[in-house]
């Protein structure tokens, strides 16, 4: 008999299955396997005459509609968790936002800043940009190294230590100017994000020409801050930041996704740092670009 088929008796009892080879068969680790299954037990306590089911392998259509569904099941649940995982990610960007938003309204109600800057003058003003620098760097290069709840706290006191700086802000534009720029900040940064979201062509290709642009961006802007200072050149360079930064927020948006398929079969603590790197580079992003409208729309006092 092959496993896994009921003996062909109709409903009859058949010596066969009496003798001693097959009882001792049922004793061996075959025979418990196929006796302890309910079904065996069963069916030879049937009654003579009553029906015997026979199992029925599925056909290939059966098999393949329901490979088919299985391949449905699991592309959904992938779907689910990568729309969880960036809603995840923009969420954790809105909170750092916020954050900065609030230390920074602290820093310019209390005047911690001023303080900060009287006591240590410049040398606490760079001090203050290489450790946020730092942060930025570290939390790149190591977030997969280190615990979820480690590299959260970074991301936060790096967007608390951006706040504390950006509170001068307060002093050189007026509130509404603020306000408006914050507001038309979002709106661009909503519909730039959602178009790397949609978009069929291929950001992450620019990415190496984005940061040489990047690169040379800061050097142009510390070298006209030194020999060049004045508005026309605050504005040239505003605007190419302001284009820059929306490409990289197209471009950190598809990234994003990327990086979620990357580490999909990590493990969920994985993607919760991958969450933290993805909103930090959107963070950079909305922040810059901020600053950029505020420096080409601005009226400063």
């Amino acid at each position: 008999m092959t496993f896994g088929q009921q003996p062909q008796n109709n409903g009859q009892y058949n010596p066969q299955y009496n003798t001693p080879d097959y009882n001792a068969a049922q004793q061996s680790g075959y025979g418990q396997q196929y006796a302890q299954s309910g079904y065996g037990q069963n069916y030879y306590a049937q009654p003579q005459g009553a029906p015997t089911y026979q199992y029925a392998p599925q056909d290939a259509a059966g098999a393949g509609a329901g490979a088919a569904t299985i391949n449905t099941t699991m592309t959904y649940n992938y779907e689910e968790a990568r729309r969880v995982s960036v809603t995840k990610v923009y969420g954790e960007m809105t909170i750092g936002i916020l954050v900065t938003a609030v230390v920074a309204v602290l820093g310019q109600i209390t005047g911690a800043y001023y303080s900060f800057l009287m006591a240590t003058g410049m040398v606490g003003l760079i001090g203050l940009c290489v450790v946020q620098i730092a942060l930025a760097v570290v939390l790149g290069m190591r977030v997969t190294k280190m615990k979820s709840a480690t590299a959260r706290v970074m991301f936060y006191v790096y967007a608390a230590l951006m706040g504390f700086t950006l509170s001068i802000i307060f002093a050189v534009y007026d509130l509404g100017t603020i306000g408006i720029s914050l507001a038309l900040c979002a709106g661009f940064f909503f519909a730039l994000t959602m178009l790397g979201r949609t978009t069929k062509f291929n950001m992450l290709k620019a990415g190496p020409v984005l940061l040489a642009g990047l690169i040379v961006l800061i050097i142009a802007e510390v070298l006209l801050a030194i020999f060049a200072p004045g508005d026309t050149a605050l504005m040239l360079i505003s605007a190419i930041g302001l284009v820059l930064f929306a490409g990289m927020t197209v471009y950190d948006a598809q990234a994003t996704r990327a990086l979620f398929a990357q580490y999909a079969g990590e493990g969920p603590d994985m993607i919760k740092k991958i969450s933290i790197l993805c909103a930090l580079n959107l963070y950079l992003d909305f922040v810059n670009m901020f600053l950029y409208i505020l420096r080409l729309f601005g009226s400063r006092n």
